[in-house]
């Protein structure tokens, strides 16, 4: 999967795009009755769609049916319409009230609101966000996880790297699987048809006896997952591992910091 990433446009612009702010370049044009807000649709359904490779500014003006010229009096280049992209569909994503929850119950709701944006939008994963879009929509995701965060006796440190720590776990979980479902379009075959098509060849040439542990495994996970690997149990695995590695940290708060463990 290509990489892309966040904040690789010109800082000023972007940001008075995100904002919205007064002067910013969001005038409607006077023949083709366009708006930022439209171009991003657009884009979007292109990413949804065919993957952040089908969004050029030229497939965008072609979905809009305009020249691609008249899209730069609303958005500079393809680095800010990224931006505004991702803040959207950020902006868009289940905000579900988590108070009065046990932590770990409010923990698994942020993994599967992200979870379930990767899925949506599955294009998202391949954007490197060390430097995200500080648009409305991030700050607005970042303030509602936060608060998964509070009254669990953590600094404000810790609540950025915890929270920092569980995303990261479900955006590799999200490309792992991105990259399972592109293997089974490229190769137009299940998982199923691949094991048979190459166990009879795997059979004949794979010494058992020699890799007596690997066999033995390999044969428990293919027989459960019905395949090598089932990006659905990873993530299940994956997750609970991380919140008993948050537990620890949680839990060994002193007494008296605040921090609860239902």
């Amino acid at each position: 999967m290509s990489t892309e990433r966040s904040s690789a446009g010109d800082p000023a612009r972007t940001l008075r795009l995100l904002w919205r702010e007064p002067g910013a370049d969001t005038r409607r044009g006077p023949r083709q009755g366009l708006s930022v807000e439209r171009v991003v649709a657009a884009a979007l359904d292109l990413a949804d769609a065919d993957g952040l490779g089908a969004v050029t500014m030229r497939q965008v003006a072609g979905a809009l049916g305009v020249v691609p010229m008249s899209l730069y009096t609303y958005v500079p280049g393809k680095a800010e319409l990224l931006d505004l992209m991702l803040d959207t569909v950020y902006g868009q994503m289940s905000r579900e009230d988590l108070s009065g929850k046990p932590w770990r119950e409010r923990l698994t709701a942020v993994a599967q609101a992200n979870r379930e944006l990767f899925d949506r939008h599955p294009w998202v994963a391949e954007v490197a966000t060390g430097r995200p879009p500080l648009g409305p929509g991030l700050m607005a995701k970042y303030e509602h996880e936060l608060r998964a965060f509070e009254g669990l006796g953590l600094d404000d440190v810790a609540m950025d790297a915890a929270l920092t720590f569980l995303l990261g776990f479900v955006s590799a979980a999200a490309r792992s699987a991105a990259e399972a479902v592109a293997v089974r379009r490229d190769s137009a075959m299940s998982e199923e048809q691949w094991w048979a098509a190459n166990a009879p060849l795997l059979g004949r040439v794979f010494d058992q006896d020699g890799y007596p542990t690997a066999a033995r495994v390999g044969s428990a996970a293919g027989a459960a997952h019905g395949a090598a690997y089932s990006p659905d149990h990873a993530y299940r695995f994956g997750l609970e591992r991380v919140l008993d590695g948050l537990g620890v940290l949680i839990d060994g708060q002193p007494e008296g910091s605040g921090a609860t463990t239902s």
